[in-house]
């Protein structure tokens, strides 16, 4: 691996806890040689300290911007606005391939500033599995918000917590209502955390996928008092649910968790919301009779920060450690200059005022 400069950025989104990198790997990485900087951030789960003493450089948040050229700018969720053309090279879920809202206008400051996004979702070996995600924390904690809203004991606003404190209040208790779970994606990451999540909370889910949505029975599906999607659709496919289905006299479904959250996508399998929810709101009622409630909160494994970060930084270190322009690195080079030609962005091109 060629010397390599890596600045942990701060977040901006409040409700962000997590970190693609925990302490005991960043010791890792400065003991393999790499220039280790950590940016100082509020809310992240594991303290500044704890970066500093593995050897890592403390910097400002925010103070990216004004990094060495040759840095690699890692973080996970979205950018702030500014600054208009970016020159680095950043490492985070960009979550602008499939033409959702704001893609071209973030590859185009990519492009007025000749950076490059190695997008997190699209770090895959050879076959395109992907190589770190968060799925099975996703899939947890939607199917988890989603018992906890059926059986009416859901509280805003959502607070970080621990997985032991959280399966503890997923146990029935006397007194709750039985209740139906289907979850579509059931057998890949996210659905295999919702179905662990269901599980403890003493509900054993139908489990749908590739064979069951290939031709799908839209009347059981609405049969069903929960959805806990876990489907992140490549190509297109006909809608899990549909506008009219909300309003269907026999619809049994009565909360909808949307783990994938690809609001915007012309990819998304439930077009029937416009915005995700959020940890101060985390609930949005779709129909008042027979209610329907959606649950789309589009960075859920924030809400179990410790051990989801824990899990993805694992995943990224050996990547991290092989750092370069070929395997899993240049596929995902190769993927952002395709999007880039497929939303008709040329290098140079000066962002949107």
């Amino acid at each position: 691996m060629t010397e390599l400069q890596l600045w942990l950025r701060h977040e901006v989104r409040p409700t962000e806890r997590r970190t693609p990198i925990v302490p005991s790997d960043a010791r890792r990485l400065v003991e393999s040689g790499v220039t280790l900087t950590v940016e100082e951030s509020p809310q992240r789960i594991f303290p500044i300290e704890e970066y500093e003493a593995v050897g890592a450089r403390v910097a400002p948040a925010g103070s990216w911007v004004s990094a060495p050229p040759e840095a690699v700018i890692l973080g996970l969720k979205e950018l702030p606005d500014g600054p208009a053309r970016l020159a680095h090279r950043h490492i985070f879920f960009g979550h602008a391939y499939k033409r959702q809202p704001g893609a071209a206008d973030l590859l185009r400051r990519f492009a007025a500033g000749g950076g490059t996004l190695l997008d997190l979702e699209y770090l895959v070996d050879d076959t395109g599995r992907r190589l770190a995600a968060f799925g099975y924390w996703a899939g947890y904690l939607g199917a988890a918000l989603a018992v906890l809203q059926q059986r009416g004991r859901l509280v805003a606003p959502l607070t970080p917590t621990s997985k032991e404190e959280l399966d503890a209040v997923l146990r029935p208790a006397a007194g709750d209502a039985d209740f139906t779970a289907l979850v579509i994606g059931a057998l890949g990451r996210s659905g295999r955390g919702a179905r662990t999540a269901l599980q403890a909370a003493g509900v054993e889910p139908t489990c749908w996928d590739l064979d069951e949505t290939r031709n799908l029975d839209r009347p059981a599906l609405l049969a069903h008092d929960v959805l806990v999607n876990c489907v992140l659709a490549t190509t297109p496919v006909p809608p899990f649910v549909r506008e009219s289905d909300l309003d269907d006299p026999v619809r049994r479904l009565r909360t909808l968790s949307d783990v994938t959250c690809d609001v915007g996508s012309p990819l998304n399998v439930l077009p029937v919301y416009d915005r995700t929810t959020e940890w101060d709101d985390p609930v949005r009622r779709l129909r008042k009779e027979p209610p329907l409630d959606l649950i789309a909160i589009d960075n859920l494994p924030s809400l179990l920060p410790r051990e989801s970060s824990e899990d993805f930084s694992h995943s990224l270190l050996p990547l991290l450690l092989d750092f370069g322009t070929g395997g899993p690195w240049g596929r995902a080079g190769d993927r952002f200059h395709q999007a880039s030609r497929e939303h008709g962005i040329a290098e140079g091109e000066l962002p949107h005022d």
